[in-house]
């Protein structure tokens, strides 16, 4: 057995772990809203605007920013590495089909990378490195609200480990890195 193969097995056992296993009640209700979108849009859009009202034309630079993180992020995993490794979702692979605990519709698209988990992680280690320096109580609730979701996409079946784990990679790096960008060239002050 090569790595490869001995990486997607063990993958297989955590997913295995993750979404058939080890669920309870409430996580069950939770965990779908929590990886909805639509459940963020809103902080979203506070994040745009707040961006706007407290630093006027260099928020509207950050919003710009912001957005470029998301659509690089977006972009990456679901327009390049998802075409060209076209790795099945758990729910719409025909072995593991029959025993995934689907908690929300599984989708068409691929599995590898997660776009929710890259997404995620990518918008918020830019929050992390452009706001984080003033508002110290953000960085822990960024790093956790991306975690969970990325978690949350196992857990409702949608997604490997695997998945996840490298969306978070590459959305982090995305992030880190138009982050440095920003900061190189726009000094955000809190007053």
């Amino acid at each position: 057995m090569n790595r490869i193969d001995t990486i997607l097995k063990w993958d297989h056992a955590i997913w295995v772990k993750l979404n058939n296993e080890w669920h309870v009640r409430m996580l069950d209700e939770i965990m779908p809203v929590l990886r909805n979108q639509y459940t963020w849009a809103p902080v979203y859009a506070f994040l745009l605007f707040y961006a706007v009202w407290k630093f006027g034309k260099k928020g509207l630079v950050w919003s710009a920013a912001y957005f470029i993180t998301f659509a690089l992020c977006d972009y990456i995993s679901a327009g390049i590495i998802k075409e060209a490794v076209m790795r099945l979702r758990p729910c719409n692979d025909p072995i593991n089909a029959l025993h995934v605990r689907l908690l929300v519709e599984c989708g068409s698209g691929y599995s590898f990378p997660s776009s929710h988990a890259t997404n995620h992680f990518g918008m918020s280690l830019f929050l992390y490195f452009t706001f984080g320096s003033f508002y110290k109580w953000i960085k822990p609730i960024v790093l956790i609200w991306a975690a969970l979701v990325a978690y949350a996409q196992v857990y409702v079946g949608v997604h490997y480990p695997i998945d996840v784990f490298t969306g978070a990679i590459i959305g982090s790096i995305i992030g880190f890195l138009v982050a440095k960008l920003f900061n190189k060239f726009v000094t955000l002050k809190s007053y």
